[in-house]
């Protein structure tokens, strides 16, 4: 059923100033349809009351993807599809890819350490999706922490999707989906401040220079520290041009490029309480007990790091080419081109306490964890989609093909950094590369010696894939939903020359075929709702991250050809999407299990096997849209039971870890953002997000305790040109910890943040 929403008005204002006021969308200054496919000035006129039939303002609430794998609606979709949409990142002021996902529950974030590159790692289901991250449907390999400022909306797939991307996935993928050219012409500008030095600007031109063409422009740069810790900073800056011809034709070509780059001091986290104790033979006066595993409780603004020596600088540049040609409404062509490259170069301490006893003494070691790194991608997709019937048959099929060549390179630095047992103790003696637990110093002297290795591994991947998907509706109660994919993978590993790099190098390559495949069924009692169960799958080859990750095995040589094989997952879900209140309000839920039954693991002699199992079995509630005209809801609930069922172990540790919980995945965890219109220039939100405690490493008792955290927002729209928003995050100033890793340290979250916006939009 539709509603009627109604404008009666005698004022000499625009069309869009109506329709903006009737809609009552005070968030950042959004662009409605109205705005976006229309001219570029609407004349003023004297309007006489008007009846427009259609949908509440619905600002969070999205009906669909952008993938042409999945062609229907989500109500009509057998998979768990988050979409997090424009008017929801702007009311949350998110302007990172990790600050977007918190509002989607299910998501955790794992830490950079070692071989693992600092950035992005998101792990959906419990599963890691560092490599299961795309950009506009093409995976997007390379390490970084992404910006927001040319996103449009991010789609979060849930259980494991080999079928629709490909390798990995066994968790689900995030798909980015960048802003692009649109006929008509509008201009948005962001000015914000907040505590913590916080300052952003950001721009977003569209031009239509002519009747079927149009460029648009993005651009941001941003300067500010973090709240609560005092050293740590960062500045980043990008801009992404793009332009489309004959767009409201049967044949469009866009081309886009974008960059962006960071710099600055990373933060270092704070170490585990470590509960095994490490004795000293020196003498030195023991100051504390053993811990519980979590991390110490120490001030906030702590910091083990040296701000004139750590650094990291990343930088990031697509270039893409879409060709798309409509041969008629049921029958279309797309084909996208895509050269990428991604340089991550940092250094940074990490707090190193308690492997070596030394916080059991009121010491900390700086251990450095640096890395210079490049991978590039250079890929082609070619989809064809359309619509046919079968006698009363109707299905939307998509087929397609993908040829992809990725490579990275890694290398990184020699660090003076000490005895990591502090024999001299801490400050000067040591060199500072060891500081007090209690008291670091990030401005202390450190003089000693960086040299970089010159001594690269490489990486490699080349990915030749077909893929075919087909939406069957039966009748008007039942559909089928197929796909399958099947990918020749071939990975390939040259390792840094031995000894130091006076020895050799050597290469190991390792060809894999896989096939995965995914149906569903779905079945709608009413037309506004629907029932589905839905079995999928997907594989992991060795060298699947292609260096840009952290596997359980990377590709190298073993005593067993077979021990490299992929990995297999598999998953079975059934859940139910419902939209009531006249469609505005979208409600799930689900329930399901996700098992990887040949898991790499170390068997008892030492070797490697395709042996391990482990499961995650769930159920998880979600709602977006409207409970009433004026209020606005977001967010969901996520319970994860997940299990290590056989995870191996060499020697006695065989079997030890057995029936404990995956690391980074959270029992439960829960999101809810809300907005409400009180006056038609006047909208106040605000969030609150659960999540429950996090391993790190069970077996090594290493974990970050559970956490609420509060967020609020206040929007103003002056007049349609200018919106004020105001956001505060974490506003109880909660301390806890965002990121857990394996050993050592834990990733301490932003304190307070206050940031208010100027939106402009002409």
């Amino acid at each position: 059923m539709q509603s009627a929403l109604v404008i009666r008005t005698k004022k000499k204002l625009s069309a869009t100033a109506h329709l903006t006021g009737a809609v009552g969308v005070a968030i950042a200054a959004a662009p409605t349809a109205a705005q976006t496919a229309g001219s570029t000035k609407v004349a003023a006129a004297e309007l006489p009351a008007v009846i427009v039939s259609g949908s509440a303002p619905n600002p969070f609430k999205t009906d669909g993807t952008s993938s042409i794998k999945t062609p229907g609606a989500l109500l009509d979709t057998p998979r768990s599809i988050t979409v997090i949409p424009q008017e929801l990142i702007q009311s949350t002021a998110s302007t990172s890819l990790t600050e977007a996902l918190r509002t989607v529950p299910g998501i955790a974030f794992g830490a950079g350490e070692g071989g693992n590159p600092v950035g992005d790692r998101p792990f959906i289901r419990g599963y890691d999706a560092q490599a299961s991250t795309f950009l506009d449907g093409m995976r997007d390999i390379g390490a970084q922490s992404r910006e927001m400022f040319n996103i449009e909306s991010v789609e979060v797939t849930k259980g494991p999707a080999g079928a629709y991307d490909g390798r990995g996935s066994a968790g689900g993928s995030i798909n980015i989906v960048s802003k692009s050219p649109k006929l008509g012409s509008f201009a948005e500008g962001n000015l914000g401040v907040g505590n913590a030095s916080y300052k952003r600007g950001a721009a977003d031109a569209n031009w239509q220079f002519s009747g079927h063409a149009a460029v648009r422009f993005n651009a941001m740069f941003q300067d500010a520290g973090v709240p609560g810790r005092d050293s740590t900073h960062q500045e980043r800056w990008g801009f992404a041009p793009s332009v489309a011809l004959g767009l409201g034709g049967p044949t469009r070509l866009t081309l886009s490029y974008y960059h962006m780059e960071t710099n600055g001091l990373p933060d270092t986290g704070m170490p585990y309480d470590n509960p095994n104790f490490v004795p000293r033979t020196d003498g030195r006066p023991r100051t504390r007990l053993p811990g519980d595993g979590s991390p110490l409780k120490l001030p906030r603004n702590t910091y083990y790091g040296l701000a004139d020596r750590d650094f990291r600088k990343d930088s990031a540049d697509v270039a893409t080419i879409r060709f798309e040609h409509d041969f008629s409404p049921a029958l279309k062509l797309r084909n996208q081109t895509r050269i990428g490259r991604t340089r991550q170069d940092y250094l940074w301490t990490r707090p190193d306490g308690s492997f070596n006893g030394n916080i059991y003494y009121d010491m900390v070691w700086r251990r450095t964890n640096q890395r210079h790194g490049v991978s590039t991608t250079q890929a082609n997709q070619t989809d064809l989609s359309g619509e046919f019937l079968t006698g009363a048959i109707k299905h939307k099929y998509a087929f397609g093909v993908e040829f992809s060549r990725e490579k990275s390179e890694n290398d990184g630095y020699t660090v003076a950094t000490g005895n990591s047992r502090c024999p001299s103790g801490p400050g000067a003696a040591s060199g500072y590369n060891c500081t007090t637990l209690y008291n670091p110093d990030p401005h202390d002297p450190w003089s000693g010696r960086i040299a970089r290795n010159y001594n690269p591994t490489n990486h490699a991947a080349t990915t030749a894939s077909v893929y075919a998907f087909d939406s069957i509706a039966l009748s008007k109660q039942w559909m089928l939903n197929a796909g399958l994919r099947f990918d020749h993978y071939r990975g390939e590993v040259r390792t840094a020359r031995a000894n130091g790099g006076a020895g050799p190098r050597s290469t190991h390559t390792r060809d894999d075929n896989l096939f995965n495949y995914q149906v569903g069924v779905v079945y709608k009692p009413v037309e506004n709702a629907s029932v589905y169960l839905s079995y999928g799958t997907s594989s992991t080859p060795a060298g699947a991250v292609v260096g840009q990750g952290s596997e359980p095995s990377g590709l190298a040589p073993t005593s067993a050809g077979s021990a490299l094989s992929p990995e297999k997952n598999r998953s079975i879900e059934l859940g139910t999407k419902w939209d009531v209140l006249r469609k505005r309000l979208a409600l799930t839920a689900a329930i399901f299990r996700v098992e990887t039954t040949n898991a790499r693991i170390t068997l008892e002699d030492g070797l490697a096997a395709m042996a391990g199992n482990k499961r995650v079995d769930g159920i998880e509630l979600g709602f977006s849209g409207n409970v009433t005209d004026q209020w606005a809801v977001f967010g969901g609930y996520t319970h994860l039971k997940s299990e290590l069922r056989n995870n191996g172990g060499s020697g006695a540790a065989f079997g030890a870890s057995n029936g404990h919980a995956f690391p980074n995945t959270p029992s439960d965890s829960f999101s809810l953002w809300s907005t409400y219109q009180f006056l038609p220039n006047l909208t106040v939100g605000g969030g609150a997000y659960y999540v429950s405690k996090v391993w790190g490493s069970e077996a090594r008792n290493n974990w970050v305790p559970s956490y609420w955290r509060f967020d609020a927002m206040a929007a103003y729209q002056l007049n349609k040109h200018v919106t004020l928003q105001l956001n505060v995050m974490n506003l109880a100033d909660k301390v806890y910890y965002n990121q857990a890793y394996p050993a050592h340290y834990a990733s301490i979250a932003p304190g307070r943040a206050a940031v208010f916006n100027v939106n402009l939009r002409y």
